[in-house]
């Protein structure tokens, strides 16, 4: 279900969902300008376009911005392109969730992209998706690290989530298929951890949403080995392609009361014959893009479960 927002013509990739303190929710996007940021005092009331909220100097192509509040600050944690560097995890402060942020620091000098930043009894620990070219399916994979504090990584990086399917080929590289697992996002329920990402490209009828789990008590993200779900060893996605919406993928979760919400993008089944724009999601001709949507999770088990409406 589209989320209701009070702009149109605006798009949403990526949306990354925080509520604050006091209730208040915010949604975080990708785009080329900078990072724009969304409000509303509930998930299906009306959202309010705050704006560009966060730009560097000579950059574009903000990817995937993700927040968390610790002590009473904001650090949001996102990537994006200057000329000599190609979306470098980067982290700034501020003391509103909407900014302006300060203290721009780098985390890693390399490709480093869709974080999630999460606090345990352990410290704090960031999730993210890097590249590797040293394997049988080479691509974009799903990482955890420590962080020594919200500035500075352990570079302690435990690969969790590989590729193991023909559904996330993205292209190829020097003759080889060229696979894409990114964009997690991990919680807990009960016993099980879970950590949900998206698989393939978002231009692609394979695009779609996957989860991993561990049945464990550990604290510390790094030593935690989560399995992959499949359908005994068939691609079973959580998420999918439907026969009213396409590009599904790039989810973030919400806890409300006892339910669980994911908040995503995807867009509306587009027309025959239309072509894409690999750097924008779509040609000029096609008004439907990646826009924000959300639909009820049942979790349980170790099993995710998703009400796509």
């Amino acid at each position: 279900m589209k989320l209701n927002f009070n702009v149109q013509g605006k798009t949403q990739p990526d949306p990354f969902i925080f509520r604050d303190d006091d209730g208040k929710l915010y949604i975080y996007s990708t785009a080329v300008d900078g990072i724009h940021a969304y409000s509303a005092d509930k998930l299906e009331g009306e959202w309010k376009y705050e704006g560009i909220i966060l730009t560097v100097e000579r950059g574009d192509e903000y990817w995937a911005p993700s927040m968390i509040k610790i002590d009473g600050m904001y650090y949001i944690y996102f990537s994006f392109h200057i000329p000599g560097m190609f979306e470098y995890m980067h982290v700034a402060v501020s003391s509103n969730p909407l900014g302006p942020f300060s203290r721009l620091t780098r985390l890693y000098n390399r490709f480093t992209i869709d974080s999630h930043v999460v606090k345990t009894s352990k410290g704090l620990f960031i999730w993210y998706a890097e590249n590797i070219e040293n394997d049988e399916r080479i691509g974009t994979r799903v990482f955890v690290d420590k962080l020594l504090d919200p500035f500075t990584p352990a570079n302690i990086c435990k690969e969790v989530i590989v590729p193991t399917y023909d559904e996330e080929i993205t292209g190829e590289k020097d003759g080889k298929p060229w696979h894409t697992v990114e964009g997690p996002f991990w919680f807990r329920e009960g016993e099980w951890q879970y950590v949900m990402y998206s698989g393939g490209a978002f231009t692609d009828d394979t695009y779609h949403i996957g989860y991993a789990v561990a049945k464990s008590d550990e604290e510390d993200l790094t030593k935690v080995d989560f399995i992959k779900h499949t359908d005994n060893g068939k691609f079973s996605p959580v998420m999918f392609k439907t026969e009213f919406e396409e590009g599904v993928g790039h989810n973030s979760v919400i806890k409300i009361g006892a339910d669980y919400y994911t908040i995503y993008h995807a867009r509306d089944i587009k027309n025959k014959g239309v072509s894409y724009n690999l750097a924008y999601g779509l040609d000029k001709n096609y008004k439907e893009r990646r826009t924000a949507r959300f639909c009820k999770l049942k979790v349980g088990n170790g099993i995710i479960e998703a009400e796509q409406k």
